[in-house]
């Protein structure tokens, strides 16, 4: 059929605008987390939204499924790796079965405080240490935080070693956790956040270990009247994409990925160090039973040999001596 001259021009013309609004059309990712909408790692999750479409004029979005929703820690990495989810967000820990040294970070008292582990993050280890999940399929994009790991337990309070002693403690997988709980005389129990609550609900395990933040947004108090701030290790979230799908965005747009995701995570650091004493407060009106001051000393020596065993089953001597190297730096 052909077409009048006259028609041409508005119909070529309208075909180009349809073009123009496709291209600009905005991409949206998946993300998955474990964590409660209540816990700040929604909330940087949607700050982390926000920048992004900020930075690509709206042509980048995220739909945020929290609360496991797309599953537990496994199933979310591997639905990054395998492209059905765009992005994550999960403990160190849990990738530590992948990239074997990502471990260091786990090891108990590795870290003098929050600012001895920003500079570490944020600097040559951890970028190196981010590069090592490229040959799994994923992009690590930022370091979020998840905090400073206490103890908890239904039997009594911990105020030494001696008291974790029998405990069937829930721990992440991470063969670090699991052996410096053995060093402590518990029973590790490693199982996902999904599946925590019920299992101190039936006594499946006496305790459990995770940051204030975690602790309250999954409402642990209710199953868990003891908590003991033993900050015996320092937790940090990763943030992962799809490789390909990193790998495929402009330079400009994988720029702003990159932007967003460690913005939102110094957002949700300053969150959390802002909700500590207010957790506790809140913890305390709840009838838990906090013990606020353990001495780390006992704690230490009784775990001090995980560092020797981590080398020597992992490596990654030089990210020890590198990471004590900035310990005491301004």
């Amino acid at each position: 059929m052909k077409l009048k001259k006259g028609l041409f021009a508005p119909l070529l013309m309208a075909g180009l605008v349809a073009g123009v609004i496709g291209s600009v059309q905005a991409q949206t990712f998946r993300f998955a987390s474990e964590a409660p909408r209540s816990d700040t790692q929604f909330t940087a999750a949607e700050r982390f939204n926000e920048l992004l479409k900020a930075k690509t004029g709206g042509a980048l979005d995220v739909k945020v499924f929290p609360d496991s929703t797309l599953g537990a820690f496994q199933a979310a990495i591997s639905g990054v790796r395998g492209g059905t989810i765009d992005m994550a967000i999960s403990g160190s820990a849990n990738f530590s079965g992948l990239a074997s040294q990502l471990g260091v970070l786990d090891i108990p008292f590795m870290f003098k405080d929050s600012a001895h582990a920003y500079r570490v993050l944020d600097g040559k280890v951890g970028q190196e240490l981010l590069d090592k999940l490229g040959e799994f399929g994923m992009k690590g994009l930022a370091y979020w935080d998840n905090g400073w790991r206490e103890m908890s337990n239904s039997k009594a309070p911990i105020r030494t070693p001696a008291d974790v002693k029998g405990l069937k403690m829930r721990t992440t997988g991470s063969p670090v956790h699991i052996e410096a709980f053995k060093l402590l005389g518990a029973n590790p129990v490693p199982m996902p956040l999904a599946e925590l609550y019920t299992a101190l609900e039936m006594k499946t395990v006496d305790a459990q270990e995770h940051p204030l933040g975690v602790f309250w947004s999954a409402k642990l108090y209710e199953v868990q009247k003891h908590l003991s701030i033993t900050n015996h290790a320092y937790s940090a979230l990763i943030m992962v994409m799809n490789k390909a799908k990193f790998d495929a965005l402009p330079p400009a747009q994988q720029k702003a990925v990159l932007e967003a995701a460690r913005e939102a995570g110094q957002y949700q650091r300053k969150l959390n160090a802002d909700n500590t004493s207010v957790i506790i407060g809140n913890l305390k009106k709840a009838g838990v039973q906090v013990v606020e001051s353990v001495d780390p000393k006992p704690f230490f020596e009784a775990t001090k040999p995980v560092r020797q065993s981590f080398v020597a089953k992992f490596g990654g001597e030089n990210y020890i001596k590198e990471i004590d190297a900035v310990r005491d730096a301004k």
